[in-house]
């Protein structure tokens, strides 16, 4: 059984009549999640799409390629062991402390700071930011800033390359979810979310219960469904060249989950 009595009331009274939201540190900023969580990130999400690493590297061609939200370097070390330099930007230093850690790490130049309008030097034929940590920038200003910022760092026929999920506000009841995840290397994964439909902001506790006990990891999103980002793309001056359902390059339709898209400068 797992030791975890205060997070099973706490789950029991979020489904019960009062129906509360889930608890949330006061001073949620944009290094909270990763602060909280680089401890554990590299267990809890070990894998990688190896397709998202070849199309990736295509695009990237002789390189360099800017990662936006490089966190412990899940996509960037494959990236850079397929032939192509990476550098990076992460808000988090937990994060960028969990990368150096890794092999090949220390080889990666990071940028510690805000991705929405951190400057760098140069331009790049790839931008990237994947894994829904785009929707980490919480307001419509930041996510605009970002794509301007990304349109000004891209070199002639580069591309700017967005993953995110689509947003299904028919699985929120009354602006609140309980919802489970799947079993995860022996843990169970639990989110608790609600959803400000005003703001478009999901704010939620992932929990992990083990053997051990619990975790729980805050999380805190702005969603944009893709005609939107589409419009801040044109703002910044980029327009879409493809959107995909996924890695694989199948049609993004009703009934995809998410969404690959690649931006491209204007003529």
């Amino acid at each position: 059984m797992w030791q975890s009595q205060g997070i099973l009331t706490e789950i029991q009274t979020y489904n019960g009549e009062r129906r509360e939201a889930p608890c949330m540190e006061e001073a949620y900023t944009s290094e909270t999640y990763g602060e909280k969580i680089a401890g554990a990130y590299d267990e809890l999400y070990p894998d990688y799409d190896e397709r998202a690493i070849a199309c990736l590297a295509g695009l990237a061609g002789s390189g360099p390629a800017l990662e936006l939200g490089i966190g412990s370097g899940r996509v960037a070390l494959p990236l850079q062991a397929a032939g192509v330099m990476v550098h990076g930007v992460e808000v988090s230093p937990a994060m960028v402390a969990r990368l150096r850690a890794r092999p090949g790490g220390e080889r990666i130049a990071v940028t510690l700071g805000s991705f929405a309008d951190q400057p760098q030097c140069g331009q790049f034929p790839l931008i990237y930011v994947v894994f829904n940590t785009f929707f980490q920038l919480l307001t419509q200003q930041e996510q605009l800033d970002c794509f301007a910022n990304a349109a000004r760092r891209l070199a002639p026929g580069g591309a700017f390359v967005v993953e995110a999920f689509i947003p299904d506000l028919l699985r929120y009841d009354s602006s609140k979810e309980t919802r489970s995840a799947v079993m995860r290397g022996g843990n169970l994964e639990i989110d608790l979310a609600t959803v400000d439909l005003l703001r478009q902001q999901i704010t939620s506790r992932h929990v992990v219960l083990t053997q051990a006990g619990a975790q729980t990891y805050p999380v805190r999103m702005r969603f944009a469904f893709p005609d939107e980002l589409d419009l801040m793309a044109r703002l910044a001056g980029l327009r879409l060249r493809e959107r995909w359902g996924d890695w694989d390059g199948s049609p993004c339709d009703g009934a995809s989950g998410k969404h690959v898209s690649i931006y491209e400068a204007n003529p």
